[in-house]
């Protein structure tokens, strides 16, 4: 038996997990064929002819080719697949393939204080816990983009989601949002909210 698997995979979090493997016998017409799940154990999701946990239901194989349906988050990592043909001069080939599932933006939580005293230092925060791979992150005031160079009294970390303005004046005052956003999908954003500059006491 003679497996091939195409490695790494990478799909889409709603599309179909489609693993091939293409396999010739010299003698067994009829190979048995196994697929696992590694993961802090190793589980079986194709064994003895049928799926198992999770998998029956939303999976099916054609050949040695699985297919799945409705993947998820936890559908991710490293899959082997076991083709025993027991009449073959070689009796066991197998193959591995390392499916990892991208998802696209997601709303990001953003903190945004509604108020601050002029000449304070302020930090903004934004963060997308979903995202796969994880998010890079755009600030905007009055739905115009903060773009930090050295001029600027403000630095924006795009990795961590941060906006820090440093002594706040009145020209900091407006509506404030985050916009998240990856490889996979379309940009998303919080609401924006208000931030007001008060004189201080």
């Amino acid at each position: 038996a003679c497996p091939h698997i195409p490695s790494p995979s990478c799909l889409h979090c709603s599309a179909n997990l489609y693993p091939a493997v293409h396999f010739r016998t010299e003698k067994d017409h009829n190979p048995r064929i196994e697929w696992k799940k590694k993961g802090k154990g190793v589980t079986f999701v194709y064994f003895n002819n049928k799926f198992t946990g999770s998998y029956a239901g939303r999976a099916q194989i054609e050949g040695a080719t699985l297919t799945i349906h409705s993947v998820t988050l936890k559908d991710s990592g490293e899959y082997r697949c076991e083709v025993t043909a027991s009449e073959d001069h070689v009796s066991l080939g197998e193959a591995t393939v390392t499916l990892s599932v991208l998802v696209p933006p997601h709303v990001p939580s953003c903190d945004v204080p509604s108020s601050v005293f002029i000449g304070a230092d302020l930090e903004l925060l934004c963060k997308d816990k979903l995202s796969v791979p994880p998010a890079t992150y755009s600030w905007y005031k009055d739905n115009k983009p903060l773009k930090a160079t050295g001029d600027t009294p403000y630095s924006v970390d795009t990795k961590k989601g941060t906006l820090k303005l440093q002594s706040v004046s009145k020209a900091d005052s407006g509506m404030y949002r985050c916009e998240s956003s990856n490889s996979v999908g379309a940009p998303k954003s919080c609401v924006a909210q208000q931030l007001k500059v008060l004189d201080c006491k």
